[in-house]
Formats: C-alpha cells, structure tokens, sequence
C-alpha cells in the first residue's frame, strides 16, 4: 500500500479537476487521488470509484513519482501502418502514374514497397494521402449526327441549347 501526501496546493487543484479536466479518465484519478487524501482505505476507494485496486495503487504511485503532471498525463498508443513510411515515395508515384483500380494499387504498392495490403487498407491509405477515385464515364460509340437531328425532327424534340 502506498502512503502519499497531497499538499494543500495540490488538494485543491484536484478538487477542481475531478470534476472539470476534459478527460474522464484524468477526472477519475484526481477523484482517487481526492478520496485517498479524506484518508479512505484502497478497498472503499476503488468500490467507490469503481476501479481495480491495482488501478488505485497505480494512480497513486503516479502521483508520488511525479506529482499532478505525471498523473495528468495520458498516453493514447496510435499504431502507424508500415506504409506510412514509404507515403512520399508511393505519392508521387501515383500522382506521375495514376491506376485505375484498387487491384492494381495494391500490386504497384508490393512492387514499390513489398509490403502486402489488403483492398480495404489500401483504399484507407490512398484516402489518408488526399488520393480519391476518378469518376469515369463511358464515351458512346461514334454518333450519327444526321441520324440524330432525324430523331429531334420525329420526336419533336428541340435542341436545348439553342
């Protein structure tokens, strides 16, 4: 069990914060920090807020090492995909050499980088690096335009633009 001693300074400043810190999960230590100084026991605490004993020797610990900054801070892990370390290289690739399809990125991303991804990540990764997918039409066949001016005269039908 850890014995800390929460200055006034201090008692005050995690006064405020349990309720008034934009993150719930800092309100939730200050409000063990804020119970451990009324001089409850870790087993009253942690039914009280609702956390693991482990989690309340924790918080505390944080506290005696480092004070309110320690426990104030929070790591949220962000994984980055391998790809983002070739994003300069297979940009500019694809901005000089633009595909058609999700398939043939994934294939010219292995052979650029040899890392392997699936549709749905590569699609993921293009739209991070701004890339969208073109909007294709088709182009009709070659068009009759006698023919056509002989459709507008039968339908009776006029050419809007004029």
């Amino acid at each position: 069990m850890i014995n800390v001693t929460i200055s006034e300074h201090d008692l005050n400043a995690i006064d405020y914060e349990r309720f008034n810190h934009p993150l719930p999960c800092v309100q939730r230590r200050m409000e063990i920090l804020w119970l451990k100084s009324k001089g409850l026991a870790h087993k009253q605490i942690a039914e009280l807020a609702g956390v693991c004993v482990n989690s309340i020797t924790k918080y505390l610990g944080l506290y005696h090492h480092g004070g309110l900054d320690e426990v104030r801070k929070v790591n949220f892990y962000r994984p980055l995909s391998e790809l983002e370390k070739h994003s300069e290289s297979i940009e500019q690739y694809f901005r000089e050499h633009p595909v058609s399809s999700i398939t043939e990125a994934m294939a010219k991303i292995e052979d650029l980088t040899g890392i392997q991804r699936k549709k749905s990540q590569v699609r993921v990764f293009l739209r991070k690096l701004g890339m969208r997918p073109r909007k294709v039409g088709s182009v009709p066949a070659k068009a009759d335009p006698i023919a056509q001016e002989e459709f507008k005269k039968k339908s009776g039908t006029k050419d809007r633009r004029s």
